[in-house]
């Protein structure tokens, strides 16, 4: 496996999304139409206006559910890769962003029946509520995590910011990697202590899910809060990751971290994932 290869992984192919954050495809530019919102004015129903909190609830909802895509991808790849295979890296950018793309196009249309908003009404809103984002911060921080978490698989720039971001020395990188995971790692065994207080098994493939679900929403909030308690936004960790994923050192630290990580969580009793 290579270095570089070994990074993607850690970054991109499991729980622990180091982007934190995606695109769907129909919000990669801004189409020119009239905003769902005002037709929905127009017509006066009340009723069946989106509302900022449905437009976070169902981006928090994908973002979820394309985590737990990733981490199912990041497990096959491993295996593959453990077998001696090796997968070149444009290959590998390749294949998470085709699969990613094919669940998410899955994922989506369940997501918005399950809200009863219709797809097309749902973009015109989002973009209404994103243009006043002042306005409206927790649609902006929604769609913007999971715009960035698409860009972390697919290595194409989303969200647009004209701000140019600094990036991390190696050194510095490799410690705040080191904050960083064991944030993560004391989020998700918070989320598995819950589960085995409850007594549920944690071998049951239903109450695996559930846990990996959880870890999606609980581990990138606490990732995030933890590189900014040491003064770095998630896009500076993300950008240094990418800078210095082909560093033998820094390829070494994150496959490190990942399988501490894995080894305290089988250590409270979670299979292997």
């Amino acid at each position: 496996m290579s270095r570089s290869n070994t990074a993607l992984i850690a970054v991109a192919g499991s729980a622990l999304v180091i982007a934190a954050a995606a695109a769907s495809p129909f919000f990669r530019g801004k189409k020119e139409k009239s905003s769902g919102l005002g037709e929905i004015d127009e017509i006066g129903d009340e009723e069946e206006m989106i509302k900022p909190e449905d437009v976070a609830k169902i981006f928090d909802a994908l973002f979820v559910q394309m985590q737990g895509v990733l981490s199912q991808l990041g497990q096959q790849i491993q295996q593959i890769q453990m077998s001696g295979q090796q997968i070149p890296e444009q290959q590998l950018r390749q294949l998470l962003k085709g699969e990613f793309e094919r669940a998410l196009t899955a994922y989506q249309g369940k997501v918005f029946e399950e809200n009863d908003v219709d797809e097309d009404c749902l973009e015109e809103a989002t973009w209404e509520f994103l243009a006043n984002s002042d306005k409206y911060p927790q649609v902006k921080k929604s769609v913007e995590r999971f715009q960035r978490l698409y860009e972390s698989v697919s290595g194409e720039s989303v969200v647009s910011n004209n701000t140019p971001v600094e990036t991390l020395t190696k050194e510095k990188l490799l410690e705040a990697a080191e904050v960083y995971f064991d944030a993560l790692t004391k989020a998700m065994c918070t989320v598995v202590e819950k589960f085995k207080e409850k007594g549920s098994n944690l071998h049951d493939r239903a109450v695996v899910q559930q846990i990996q679900m959880q870890f999606a929403s609980a581990a990138n909030d606490a990732g995030e809060k933890a590189l900014e308690n040491i003064g770095i936004t998630q896009d500076t960790f993300k950008k240094s990751v990418e800078k210095h994923a082909s560093d033998p050192e820094v390829g070494r630290k994150l496959a490190t971290l990942q399988m501490k990580q894995q080894k305290e969580l089988i250590a409270m009793g979670l299979p292997a994932m």
